[in-house]
């Protein structure tokens, strides 16, 4: 099956908008900067790049005849906090599992931000202490059979969307959005920076851009995926798995090749979810000379990534780079002493 030949549910508003950070890239005296915003895709609880992955996924929730979409995330969730506007939206039930992915001491951390808006929307909320893990977690499973044995008809869908069979695809159409954006700019994003951590937002674009290329759009480009998990090979082998899952769902006609995953270490600091020194001054950065507001989680350290690759001509100055802003703000309020 080519990409078009998958069912897909609108839930966002269109392409997301791209538009250039003129004074970060002056700021940084390097790449000419642009970032394409996930945060503004949609009028779901703020958005975000999950949204994007669930209009692939609830197509076959729908064809299954379920009634409660089945998730998992930490407590301060992006993705379970879009599983839970995608249910509403729907008119089905959320079960939600959030595990204490992060030791972070502040007391609202379970009561603020994504929890408190899936609250809001109906959720059915349960905490679990278990720490941080990007793989499938017994809790999760747990969660499915207790709807169903409550009577309900579940529809899993595990964390990040990353192990879901058709989860890459949202960020492979992603790829052919930003081709069909380049033409009307009349500009070409060489590089693109993007966070990863339970790894199908990047492994989308891989095989995304790499179907791109097949098609006849043969300009190099490179897909930079900053690692924000703290565990690094983990990280890169679920991107590589899911990459090439994709790329064989969308009929890419190749293998994938090495180099065309990259996921870079050096901004994740040694915990999940723990802003570093370096994610505090890019929030700050990008905020100060932008009015762009990035979170402590995931879009903290790939902008941090980005600012350091700019600086050391790692990325070089006649780049043309496009930062994938993820959403995630919400979780801001749960880091708020930082500031």
């Amino acid at each position: 099956m080519s990409l078009a030949d998958f069912p897909r549910h609108p839930l966002t508003f269109g392409p997301s908008p791209v538009h250039p950070l003129e004074r970060l890239s002056n700021h940084l005296g390097g790449a000419e900067l642009w970032a394409k915003r996930e945060d503004c895709n949609s009028g779901l609880a703020f958005g975000g790049n999950k949204t994007r992955k669930l209009e692939y996924i609830v197509p076959d929730a729908l064809a299954q005849g379920a009634d409660t979409l089945v998730s998992i995330g930490g407590y301060q969730s992006n993705h379970t906090r879009q599983v839970a506007a995608v249910a509403a939206r729907l008119g089905m039930g959320c079960r939600l599992v959030q595990e204490k992915w992060v030791d972070w001491d502040d007391p609202g951390n379970d009561r603020v931000g994504n929890i408190l808006l899936s609250r809001i929307m109906g959720a059915d909320v349960r905490l679990d202490d278990a720490g941080f893990d990007i793989g499938i977690r017994t809790s999760w499973e747990d969660a499915l059979h207790e709807v169903e044995a409550a009577g309900g008809k579940p529809y899993g869908i595990p964390a990040g969307a990353s192990e879901h069979r058709l989860g890459g695809l949202g960020f492979a159409n992603w790829a052919f959005e930003v081709a069909e954006q380049e033409r009307r700019l009349g500009v070409f994003f060489d590089t693109i920076v993007v966070c990863t951590v339970t790894g199908s937002t990047h492994a989308g674009m891989i095989a995304g851009f790499a179907a791109l290329q097949e098609s006849g759009d043969t300009r190099p480009r490179r897909i930079l995926g900053i690692d924000a998990s703290a565990t690094l090979a983990r990280t890169r082998d679920q991107v590589a798995r899911i990459a090439r899952s994709t790329a064989e769902l969308i009929d890419l006609g190749r293998e994938l090749r090495e180099e065309e995953i990259q996921v870079l270490e050096g901004w994740a600091g040694d915990l999940y979810g723990i802003p570093v020194d370096s994610t505090i001054e890019a929030i700050r950065l990008s905020g100060r000379l932008e009015g762009m507001i990035i979170d402590p989680v995931y879009e903290g350290k790939s902008m941090a990534g980005l600012i350091d690759l700019v600086g050391s001509g790692e990325i070089g100055r006649d780049s043309t780079v496009l930062y994938a802003h993820l959403g995630g703000q919400p979780a801001l309020n749960a880091y708020a002493g930082i500031f």
